[in-house]
């Protein structure tokens, strides 16, 4: 339990202290912002500070904070590490700078912002790249909700041959919703409903804290348990860093970040809209890692396959019970359900700058919601169906997720050594999870890991992941050596 209470307490001075030096370092000013110079009445609206951090919150939160977070735990108490560390140090400076660097140039999609400060040959990679996965998640988000809908019915009574439990029907709701919230201005529906669900999402974390509180469930410390406690003895390096992703740093949210950064009235806002977002983030996986090693231990949750509805429903009926079932169900269902609609209209938003294609215009969006969401479709269906075995493809999803994180943090180092500041705060972190990504790729089962050689071989993964983030480095000094040596700075 004291682990727990100071991870927290280390998180909620890493928003005060290590944000505020990465927002001074950014060097927030008053000029004028993409929200009021544009102001389209579509994608740039002005949209009040507490709203903009909630909106924030619910875009990037989806299932990752507390489905990762639960399936985290199965390495034990020491995922409270790589929740709060990863959370000040990577994931909260790569959702600040993916938002502010947006909001320095227009807005842009974060495809573009890459090409930006990582040339045209990585804009046209990131292009593709960033579509595809977020029509990914935005699927998976659609898939998710309707499955949580049917155990929540299932459980309460609810017969089978009901409507209320049959996925394809709260899927079909799902997919109509998104389509409605991709395709319509972004105060009409996401500014509007975005802050209740938020404030469910936050009352739910608070609600299992203090149950696992009162009820006495007893949290392992990290200093008795600082080891590997997985029961199949999976490596912590790099698959908790791979499998902890939306709680600590995630790729995903650099392509929600350029939402809200076509709403801000103020540059000086990011750091409570931007960095504050992915701490709150933090805090909640942190809760939900507490809860999963406390009610389930590691080999409980193996046992019931880590985080997935069956767990929440557990956690949520044991340290608050009815009510919590109810508050705690809504609040996992609104987080992927609000990271969905939010997905499919980044996706938009990217292929109108891709293709620049004016989204002032009722048709224009047409042209685009419709294909973007007729694909999500077809892979929700398949999936609820049992023709597409999704699983497979989240699991592709979960490195590509942390490459793309990765990949942002290295232009975010590049603009710092453009403008001549501390490029260190990305560069540290970027070098990290290069070593993670790459040491995931080489060793996975559904990465090179295919080959029976490499399944799980930290003897050749982790040489090969350590010696690639060395190299990108280099890369990154000698490419940024023209700026810090005294070229011309940045025009952002």
């Amino acid at each position: 339990m004291i682990s727990f209470i100071l991870c927290l307490a280390i998180l909620i001075a890493g928003y005060f202290f290590y944000g505020k030096l990465v927002d001074s370092t950014f060097g927030p000013d008053d000029r004028e912002t993409p929200a009021v110079a544009i102001n389209d009445g579509v994608d740039y609206v002005v949209m009040p500070q507490w709203k903009l951090f909630l909106v924030q919150l619910l875009n990037i939160a989806g299932l990752g904070p507390i489905f990762g977070a639960l399936t985290g735990a199965e390495w034990g108490p020491i995922v409270f590490l790589w929740i709060t560390f990863g959370t000040i140090f990577a994931g909260a400076v790569h959702d600040y700078f993916s938002g502010m660097l947006s909001e320095r140039n227009n807005g842009a999609s974060i495809s573009e912002i890459t090409g930006i400060y990582l040339g045209n040959v990585m804009k046209a990679i990131m292009r593709v790249f960033a579509v595809i996965l977020l029509v990914m998640v935005g699927t998976v988000f659609a898939v998710g909700p309707a499955g949580l809908l049917k155990v929540l019915f299932s459980k309460n009574g609810v017969q089978d041959g009901s409507i209320l439990v049959n996925p394809v029907f709260w899927l079909t709701i799902i997919l109509i919703y998104y389509f409605i919230a991709t395709f319509i201005s972004i105060d009409k529906i996401i500014g509007r409903i975005y802050p209740v669900f938020g404030i469910c999402l936050i009352i739910m974390a608070v609600g299992v804290c203090l149950g696992m509180f009162i009820k006495g469930y007893q949290m392992p410390e990290i200093w008795s348990h600082f080891r590997n406690e997985h029961p199949n003895g999976t490596p912590i390096w790099s698959f908790m860093f791979i499998t902890v992703a939306c709680g600590a740093i995630s790729g995903f949210h650099s392509t929600q970040s350029p939402l809200m950064a076509r709403c801000l009235k103020s540059e000086r806002q990011g750091h409570f809209v931007f960095y504050g977002a992915m701490v709150a983030e933090g805090i909640i996986a942190l809760v939900w890692a507490a809860a999963g090693c406390a009610v389930y231990g590691g080999q409980g949750l193996v046992d019931v396959g880590g985080g997935n509805a069956t767990s929440v429903y557990e956690i949520c009926s044991q340290t608050m019970g009815g009510i919590g079932i109810a508050l705690a169900m809504l609040g996992v269902i609104a987080c992927p359900i609000t990271s969905g609609d939010t997905a499919f209209r980044s996706a938009r938003l990217t292929l109108a700058d891709w293709f620049n294609i004016d989204q002032e215009k009722y048709v224009n969006r047409l042209k685009l919601c419709i294909p973007v969401l007729g694909v999500g479709a077809i892979l929700g269906y398949g999936n609820t169906l049992g023709f597409i075995d999704y699983s497979i493809i989240w699991r592709y999803f979960s490195w590509t997720n942390q490459t793309l994180a990765m990949i942002v943090l290295w232009a975010g180092a590049m603009y710092l050594a453009m403008e001549k500041k501390n490029f260190w705060i990305c560069a540290v972190p970027a070098t990290f999870m290069s070593a993670v990504s790459i040491t995931y790729f080489v060793m996975a089962p559904e990465c090179l890991g295919l080959i029976p050689a490499l399944k799980n071989n930290t003897a050749v993964s982790y040489p090969v992941g350590i010696i690639a983030a060395v190299a990108f480095l280099a890369l990154f000094m000698v490419k940024s050596g023209k700026y810090r040596n005294g070229g011309q700075k940045s025009a952002a």
